[in-house]
């Protein structure tokens, strides 16, 4: 399985069969739609229209396969929700015996029946922008120890090519906030489930496609 990450919170989940691209309105905030023919379109809040070039548009809960992939939508509280909301979806993505767990701009806690819901991760992708917008470094950490993935991914940090509703943090005092070291930095994270070892979290930062 190959992970890409393309700016703001879309990353590209790719097997030998398919490719599963989630979050992709760069469009919408000033960059380039990475989406192409054939792929898994898959968004963490509604969307009003269809990706013309997905074969697949996913913004909501439910079980789906596709090819050798397995996704699963989990309705979640979105970061800007009133109790009891669940306007968000996370998305877990399993494929070749390794899971992956795409947050989206959730609330920075999760009930037990959530976490159960969620079950084992592998791979976390969590955003890290805060200002009020999305999660930051202390709900990512919070959201980390609950989730107890493997390797984590911060993704949506200040980017100047793309323009964001609310500015964001720099990678760098994202990082500095949570208080982790990255393991890696690489333009494409490759996983097997002979990396998956160990207890402690690892980071490793994606640099952008």
């Amino acid at each position: 399985m190959d992970i890409q990450f393309y700016g703001a919170n879309c990353v590209a989940v790719s097997t030998g069969k398919v490719r599963v691209v989630v979050d992709d309105n760069l469009a919408e905030l000033g960059g380039k739609s990475v989406t192409r023919q054939g792929d898994i379109a898959l968004f963490t809040s509604l969307r009003e229209a269809q990706n013309p070039a997905a074969k697949m548009t996913i913004d909501g809960p439910g079980e789906y396969e596709a090819s050798d992939v397995s996704i699963y939508g989990i309705p979640m509280r979105a970061h800007i929700d009133e109790a009891r909301q669940t306007n968000a979806t996370v998305y877990k993505i399993v494929a070749n015996d390794i899971r992956v767990l795409v947050l989206g701009h959730v609330y920075p806690e999760m009930s037990e029946s959530e976490l159960e819901a969620v079950g084992m991760v592998d791979v976390l992708v969590v955003p890290v922008g805060g200002n009020g917008f999305t999660l930051d470094s202390t709900g990512a950490a919070t959201l980390i120890k609950a989730i107890e993935p493997k390797i984590v991914v911060p993704v949506y940090y200040d980017d100047p090519s793309l323009k964001y509703p609310v500015p964001a943090q720099t990678l760098d005092q994202a990082l500095q906030g949570l208080g982790m070291e990255p393991r890696e930095r690489v333009s494409k994270l490759k996983v097997k489930p002979t990396d998956l070892i160990g207890d402690a979290a690892q980071l490793v930062v994606l640099e952008k496609s």
